[in-house]
């Protein structure tokens, strides 16, 4: 058995070797770069049909339309006509980074024992060499909110890009929000315990809402007193109440919604979001009365109810829109970290079904920069913002279109190869020369 046990180990550890192989990050911008001719999408909901671009230093120093300007081009110049240009794309609510392989316990890092952890940082604890993460790239989603998972409180987020050698380098906003997950109304049925099957009440729901009322008002009385005694989740709660951190509730149902409203009021808290907010849509205006922005669940989902409409998941985003919410789209659920990669492609889901294709692109960048508190650095191509955008062969939202030709985060152009892309042409070749071969043979 003991064998067997370190076996185990010899080929866990060797598969952690093998996924740590992502491409080096590039070096810091050293000269000036100008695009010229590319469909410029603004991220804004504007677009430049025949821009021009030039960005240095990490930033974009100018963004105008091509044939109306005689600047002089800059550095390197990559003449892109007939392509589009994009801000990098931005996956809120993602552990990506936190989790490598789930079946390898040392690569797991998205949760920890305990139900009310504020104090929990997930961004000492990401991974910027992952390969799941490195494989976003060649799609456009160049930034991420790592969020943890689990408990009550789950704990602390921050916000990267992602090309960096450690978390230091990659952070764009460190520790931006608390994370809670709120508690269901309706429970599932533990049938191996012999209760029924199916959805029923549940019984301890205003208990487990009442426990996170009783935790902050907690930590509100610690943080007033004199704080002699060291309580780690207290203290880390000080700026949840200054403001600094918005507190995102991941919650779905109408009255767990509701619920939540009702906690920012008694609670003062600044900046709340929804995350998930399946049911968000009948309690719209509720919402919109105070301020709560929402980051929905993602499209390429069923239903969750016997009377929605079919498509409710795929046209979800747009009806928030429409009633006047502040709408960004996040990807959690089932293969999460690998779905992530799809953002563009969940934005164009919303596309097809009713939604303008530059409000689309705004759900995934502008949007979602706004609702995390970044939008004065990224989420649009605008002067003065970061160099962090890419560009496209075709429509970014179209995954038959979305060829990406360069990238580049803070002006550094990166590398859009991953662990896919060197099996694809490992085998693309293989299988070209084997054909090469039998021509031979047969002439």
């Amino acid at each position: 058995m003991k064998k067997l046990t370190i076996k185990i180990f010899i080929l866990a550890i060797s598969m952690s070797g093998g996924i740590m192989a992502q491409q080096t990050p590039a070096p810091k911008q050293s000269k000036a770069v100008t695009i010229v001719g590319a469909t410029a999408h603004l991220g804004n909901g504007e677009t430049i049909k025949n821009s021009l671009i030039i960005f240095e230093d990490g930033k974009i120093t100018q963004i105008m339309d091509a044939l109306t300007t005689k600047m002089q081009y800059r550095g390197t110049i990559i003449q892109a006509d007939g392509k589009h240009v994009y801000p990098g794309f931005i996956a809120p609510n993602s552990t990506l980074g936190l989790v490598e392989i789930d079946a390898v316990r040392a690569s797991d890092d998205e949760d920890e024992i305990g139900d009310m952890l504020p104090h929990l940082r997930s961004l000492i604890a990401y991974n910027t060499e992952s390969q799941v993460v490195e494989s976003m790239r060649p799609n456009g989603v160049l930034m991420g909110q790592i969020t943890p998972r689990g408990g009550t409180i789950s704990g602390t987020s921050s916000i990267v890009q992602f090309d960096a050698w450690n978390w230091e380098d990659a952070v764009i906003k460190e520790d931006d929000g608390l994370h809670l997950n709120w508690p269901n109304s309706f429970k599932q049925g533990k049938w191996w315990e012999g209760e029924e099957r199916g959805m029923k009440p549940n019984k301890d729901y205003k208990d487990e809402v009442s426990k996170i009322s009783q935790f902050f008002n907690s930590a509100k009385a610690y943080l007033a007193g004199d704080m002699n005694e060291v309580n780690l989740p207290f203290k880390a709660m000080k700026t949840v109440f200054t403001g600094y951190k918005k507190v995102y509730i991941h919650v779905n149902g109408e009255k767990e919604i509701t619920d939540a409203i009702q906690f920012k009021k008694e609670q003062d808290l600044k900046d709340m979001v929804i995350v998930g907010g399946y049911d968000a849509l009948k309690v719209a205006d509720a919402l919109k009365a105070n301020n709560i922005s929402i980051l929905a669940q993602r499209p390429h989902t069923t239903p969750d109810q016997d009377g929605d409409d079919y498509d409710y998941s795929y046209k979800m985003a747009k009806l928030l829109v429409d009633k006047g919410l502040l709408v960004g789209l996040e990807s959690s659920g089932q293969m999460e970290r690998m779905n992530s990669r799809n953002l563009p492609f969940y934005a164009g889901t919303v596309a097809s079904f009713g939604m303008d294709k530059e409000e689309a692109l705004k759900l995934i960048t502008f949007n979602t920069a706004k609702i995390l508190g970044i939008d004065d650095m990224v989420g649009t191509l605008e002067r003065g913002k970061d160099a962090t955008l890419f560009i496209s062969e075709g429509d970014a939202l179209d995954m038959r279109t979305n060829i990406i030709t360069h990238a580049f985060i803070q002006g550094r152009e990166i590398s859009l190869e991953s662990h896919q892309t060197e099996l694809y042409h490992r085998y693309s070749n293989k299988y070209k020369d084997q054909d090469k071969t039998k021509k031979k043979e047969n002439e």
